[in-house]
């Protein structure tokens, strides 16, 4: 963890006051074996990748291979992909990237922000947003895998005939009915459940 947070102050100098809180808040999230789990599928899927722990932040920078990864969940998901070093084009590519990451599925809850990774921001966000895209890629058609993540559960979808909604509408159970108009199972009014809202005055 040290390591971790030391390599992200060498490449953008101490931080102080605020920026200091932010980041040992934020280091405190980075979870290791999250980290290994996404970079064991990041470099079985995209070739050359070469990424290591504690080291992810310039080979994803570019988001070059972020692009390609997505290509290999979905082809040409991604469609434009930009090889150039300047920062603009190099956030284009991230950009995408999240683009693609909420066409497959992905939340936005799960989101990283471009400046996240380009700046080195929130990298535990970054290893969060690519963890749910392997969960998520589970469910893109065409994609055998590998994955990552806690298998997701289906949908459970029931079908009800036209005849069989026209019943459950009409049919209250007692425990609504007793809690609509203060009449309990037998029909009876129930008077004490009424609510005193003032001397001598119910409603």
């Amino acid at each position: 963890l040290m390591v971790y947070s030391h390599y992200y102050m060498a490449n953008h100098g101490p931080s102080y006051g605020l920026d200091a809180e932010l980041k040992a808040k934020q280091d405190s999230k980075y979870d290791s074996n999250l980290e290994r789990e996404v970079i064991n599928w990041i470099n079985a899927l995209v070739p050359n990748a070469g990424l290591a722990p504690r080291a992810i932040h310039e080979p994803l920078k570019s988001g070059v291979i972020l692009c390609n990864l997505a290509n290999k969940i979905s082809p040409g998901i991604v469609r434009k992909i930009n090889n150039g070093k300047m920062p603009f084009i190099q956030m284009e590519n991230i950009n995408a990237f999240l683009v693609a990451c909420k066409q497959l599925g992905v939340p936005d809850t799960d989101l990283f922000m471009t400046v996240d990774l380009f700046e080195a921001k929130n990298m535990p966000q970054v290893i969060q947003t690519l963890h749910a895209l392997g969960r998520h890629s589970q469910k893109v058609n065409g994609f055998a895998g590998p994955y990552i993540g806690v298998k997701l559960a289906d949908a459970n979808k029931r079908q009800f005939t036209e005849e069989q909604l026209r019943q459950g509408e009409g049919c209250l159970p007692l425990q609504t009915t007793g809690s609509h108009g203060n009449a309990n199972a037998s029909g009876q009014f129930d008077s004490s459940r009424e609510i005193v809202k003032g001397p001598g005055r119910r409603f």
